[in-house]
C-alpha cells in the first residue's frame, strides 16, 4: 500500500507520524513554561521592587529629616528641582508603590507587611506634620530632636525590617516554584520519552519503505541549498528519477539561475546609485564653498590685500587639487590633511573673529589610504553647526592616532554642542540608509559614515560624542591600509 503511494503522500503521511505527537508535546511544554515564567517574573518584580526601597528608603527620609531638623534646609526650600525631596513627596511615592504592590502580591502574609509599612509611613507623616509645626512656633529643637531619634528612626527602621521581611518570603516562595518546576520538568520527560518512542516506531516503519527514493535526491538538494544560502548561485541540483524530487530539482535550478541574475543586477543597480549620490553630494558641495571663496577674494584684492589674495589662491587650489585627485577614491591621510587644513585656513579668511583650529596628525600614519573628502564634510559640520552657533572664538582640533592595525581620527570642537536626545537624533539619521529623510545638519556627516561603511565593512564608521554648551567630538574610525602609490 505504502509503494503505490504518491511521493507527496507519503511525505504527507511522514509529517503526520511526527508532528502530532511532537506537536502536543511543545503545546503542552509551552503552557508550561508560560506558566513558570509568568509566576517566576512576578516575584522577581516584587523582590526588585521592594529591594529598592530596602536600600535607599529609610536612608533617604532619615536624612532628610535630620537636615529639616537641624535647619540645614527647610520644608519651603524642598521642591522637585532639589537634590533633596521634600518628605510629603516621598511618602506619596512610597504609598503609591507600595499600594501598586500590596496588589500584585500573592503571598497573604507580605500583603499584611505591606499593610504594616502603609500604617507606618501614615505616622511618619503625622510625626513629620508635628516636626513642621514646632519649626514654625520656633523654639522646640530638642521637641524635634526626640521626634526625630524616638520616633521618625525608629518607624524607619520597623518599615526596612518589614520590607526585608517581605524580600525574604517572596524569595522563599522563589523556591517553592523552582521545585514545582522541577516536578513539571520530569512530567513533561515522561511525556515526551513515551511519544518519542511512538514516533520512533512510526517513523522506523514507514522510513524504510521510503528512504532509498527519497533520501538521496533530498540530500542533495539539502546541499545545494546550503551553497546557494551562502551565496553560490552557480551550483547546480543533480536531477535523477522522473518523480516530483526530480520536477522539483528542475524548478529549483531554474529559480537558483533566476535570483543569480536578479542579485547580480541588484548590486550593479546600487553600486551605480551609491556613486550617483557621492558625485551629487560633491557636486552640490562645491560650488557654494567655491562662491563663498571667490567672494572672500574679490574683497581681499578690493581692500588690497596682495598676500592674502595670494594665500586664498594657493590654499583653494591645493583644496580642489587634493578634491579632484586625478578621479582616485584614495589617497594619503597626509593628502588628506592637507586638504582639510586649506579649507579651514580658506573659512578661518572669512571667519577670523571666531575661528581658531588645530591639526595634529602624527607623521607615522601619513602613508595609510582614506577615501578622499572625509575630513572636510567633519570639519564643515564642526564649523557652520557647533562654532558658528556659540559667542566668541572657537577652536576645531583635528588629530589622529592608530591603535591594533585600526587609525582614528578625532575632530573635535568646542561649538555649542548637542543636547543628549539631539545627539541620538543625529546618530540614527547618519544610520539611516534612506538620504532623503535625513535631517539637513546630519546630510554630510552620514554620507561620510555610508562611504566609510561601504568601502570598509559595517563595523567602521564614524562615532559622536557631545556635551551641550561644551562641544561636540566626532570620530572617524578605518582599518590602516598602507597606501601603494603607482609609478607609471
Amino acid at each position: 500500500m505504502i509503494s503505490r503511494m504518491s511521493l507527496k503522500a507519503k511525505l504527507n503521511t511522514f509529517c503526520y507520524i511526527i508532528l502530532i505527537p511532537l506537536a502536543i508535546i511543545i503545546v503542552y511544554l509551552l503552557f508550561s513554561i508560560v506558566t513558570f515564567c509568568n509566576s517566576y517574573n512576578q516575584i522577581v518584580k516584587n523582590i526588585t521592587a521592594m529591594n529598592a526601597y530596602n536600600i535607599n528608603f529609610k536612608d533617604e527620609i532619615d536624612l532628610t529629616m535630620y537636615k529639616i531638623v537641624i535647619g540645614s534646609v527647610s520644608f519651603d526650600s524642598l521642591d522637585e528641582k532639589t537634590e533633596i525631596k521634600n518628605p510629603q513627596v516621598l511618602y506619596d511615592e512610597a504609598r503609591e508603590a507600595f499600594k501598586k504592590q500590596y496588589e500584585i502580591t500573592t503571598v497573604e502574609s507580605n500583603k499584611k507587611r505591606i499593610q504594616r509599612i502603609i500604617k507606618g509611613l501614615d505616622i511618619i507623616e503625622d510625626r513629620t506634620a508635628d516636626i513642621k509645626n514646632n519649626i514654625e512656633e520656633k523654639g522646640h529643637y530638642d521637641d524635634n530632636i526626640f521626634l526625630l531619634e524616638k520616633s521618625i528612626y525608629i518607624l524607619t527602621e520597623l518599615m526596612q525590617e518589614q520590607i526585608q521581611e517581605y524580600v525574604y518570603y517572596e524569595t522563599a516562595n522563589l523556591e517553592n516554584t523552582r521545585v514545582e518546576l522541577e516536578l513539571k520538568e520530569k512530567e513533561a520527560l515522561r511525556i515526551s520519552l513515551i511519544s518519542f518512542a511512538v514516533v520512533l516506531f512510526g517513523t522506523g516503519i514507514l522510513s524504510v519503505a521510503i528512504s532509498n527514493g527519497l533520501s538521496r535526491p533530498i540530500k542533495n538538494l539539502s546541499k545545494t541549498t546550503e551553497l546557494v544560502a551562502n551565496g553560490d548561485f552557480s551550483v547546480r541540483a543533480d536531477i535523477g528519477s522522473g518523480h516530483e524530487v526530480a520536477t522539483l530539482a528542475r524548478s529549483f535550478n531554474s529559480m537558483i539561475a533566476k535570483i543569480g541574475e536578479l542579485v547580480e543586477d541588484i548590486r550593479v543597480e546600487q553600486f551605480n546609485l551609491k556613486v550617483t549620490e557621492l558625485k551629487l553630494l560633491q557636486a552640490q558641495i562645491n560650488p557654494h564653498f567655491l562662491y563663498n571663496t571667490l567672494d572672500t577674494i574679490i574683497w581681499l584684492a578690493e581692500d588690497k590685500k596682495t598676500k592674502e589674495v595670494v594665500n586664498m589662491v594657493t590654499s583653494l587650489s591645493d583644496f580642489f587639487r587634493t578634491t579632484l585627485s586625478e578621479g582616485k577614491d584614495y589617497i594619503t591621510i597626509r593628502e588628506e590633511e592637507e586638504h582639510v587644513r586649506s579649507y579651514l585656513e580658506i573659512q578661518q579668511v572669512r571667519y577670523r573673529d571666531i575661528l581658531d583650529f588645530e591639526i595634529d596628525i602624527p607623521a607615522s600614519i601619513y602613508q595609510f589610504k582614506i577615501l578622499k573628502i572625509t575630513l572636510q564634510p567633519l570639519v564643515e559640520n564642526a564649523l557652520y553647526h557647533g562654532i558658528k552657533n556659540k559667542r566668541g572664538k572657537g577652536m576645531i582640533k583635528v588629530k589622529g592616532e592608530i591603535a591594533e592595525n585600526v587609525i582614528y581620527l578625532h575632530v573635535e570642537d568646542n561649538g555649542i554642542g548637542m543636547k543628549e536626545e539631539d545627539l541620538c537624533k543625529l546618530q540614527n539619521h547618519v544610520r539611516k540608509r534612506n538620504n532623503a529623510n535625513r535631517e539637513e545638519g546630519g546630510f554630510g556627516l552620514a554620507n561620510v559614515d555610508e562611504r566609510i561603511r561601504l568601502n570598509y565593512g559595517s563595523s567602521f564608521g564614524l562615532s559622536f560624542a557631545s556635551t551641550f554648551g561644551e562641544g561636540m567630538e566626532v570620530t572617524v574610525r578605518i582599518p590602516a591600509v598602507l597606501c601603494v602609490v603607482n609609478e607609471d
